[in-house]
Formats: C-alpha cells, structure tokens, sequence
C-alpha cells in the first residue's frame, strides 16, 4: 500500500465508506412468517437499487452473529458523497427487515487509496485505530499501515479505519497483527467481523 498519509492527490476519486453494525432488539418477536420472505427481500433489493441510483454502492451486507454479542448484521457502503451515504443508512434501516434493529457502532471514512475499488471478498473485519504520538513524528515514507488493506481517515472517534477482508476466517486473524505499525498502534478496538451474505440469506439471521 501506498503512503496513506500522502491527502495531496488530486487524481484519486474521492470514496467515503460507512460502516454499520445492528443488532436484533430483544423485546422484538423477530419472526417472519414464510410466505412473506419474498415480499421483504424484494423490498430490500428494491432499496439497494434506489440508494445505488444515487451514486452509493452497497458494497456487502455481512453476518456478524456469533462473533459478537451485540451484534448480528453488519453493512458496507461506500460512495463519493458522505451525506448520500447516511441517507441511505436511513432508507435501508426504513425496510421491515431492518426496521426493528438497533445500532450497535457506526463509523465513517475517507480512503486514501484505491483498493475500495477491488470485489469484496468472503469474510471482512473492521479495525478502528488511534495511533500514538510517536507514530506521527516518523517521516511519512515510514507512516503505513497494513499494506495489502484499504485504510480510511474517519470522521468519528478514531484516526483510522482499517477494514481487511479475506476469503478465509482464519486470515483476518493473522493479517492485521502482521504491520510495522503494532508497537505504535494505542487502541484497535471495538472490531467488528463478519461473513459476505446474500439479502436472502438476512432473514434467516434474524429470525
């Protein structure tokens, strides 16, 4: 990865991403009745395809049960304009599938290099990172990250978004500990992980 603390380049296309993490509220009943599958995945579908219409790409919705207790659904999206990237949050949260969830953590970023732009890959987890003092006095050609993951300057509570996919579970595990950068990184936590799912496959997650 290039040095992502180079903000200068005016040739890359600026791409935000949102990330939202939900989890199913405990006094919902949470059941779908199965001749209604179809109507609320098709009306999700019908969502994506109106938020996509604006310029924002959902780029995966993720099954994050079992790896944490609060939470169960994880969305990815990404576009060039933040603002259309929290409405669509909204429109996607307005669906009966989704309507009943509570969030768990949001976070937002700009990316600062063109991976954003690569097929998402089975398996994704999200580090938020906050660096220490010492990392920002190296020299920038020193200042990287991981160098085979999208990195994000964020909006919120963190200096950076590091989300890593792979293709296997068991490489998420490994690959963000892997980095030059560990003895300066100061917090990475909360982390969010979760599987790449088909809108079909969201109903039987929240049943």
């Amino acid at each position: 990865m290039s040095d992502t603390t180079d903000t200068t380049n005016t040739d890359q296309t600026q791409n935000f991403s949102l990330f939202a993490a939900l989890r199913k509220n405990p006094t919902h009943k949470g059941e779908f009745d199965g001749g209604d599958v179809q109507r609320l995945v098709g009306q999700l579908d019908d969502i994506i395809t109106q938020v996509e219409d604006e310029g924002v790409t959902v780029r995966g919705f993720y099954d994050a049960s079992g790896l944490r207790a609060d939470a169960d659904i994880m969305l990815w999206l990404q576009g060039e304009a933040p603002e259309n990237l929290q409405w669509a949050l909204r429109e996607l949260r307005r669906s009966d599938l989704f309507r009943s969830l509570l969030p768990t953590w949001n976070a937002m970023g700009l990316h600062l290099d063109a991976a954003a732009d690569a097929e998402p890959k089975q398996w994704l987890a999200v580090h938020p990172l906050v660096m220490s003092s010492d990392w920002h006095m190296l020299p920038e050609s020193e200042r990287h990250l991981d160098e085979d993951a999208m990195s994000a300057l964020t909006l919120g509570d963190y200096e950076w978004l590091l989300p890593i996919e792979a293709d296997e579970l068991a490489d998420l595990m490994r690959d963000p500990r892997v980095t030059d950068a560990r003895p300066h990184v100061v917090q990475d936590v909360p982390v969010y992980t979760g599987r790449l799912i088909e809108t079909v496959e969201i109903v039987e997650v929240l049943q």
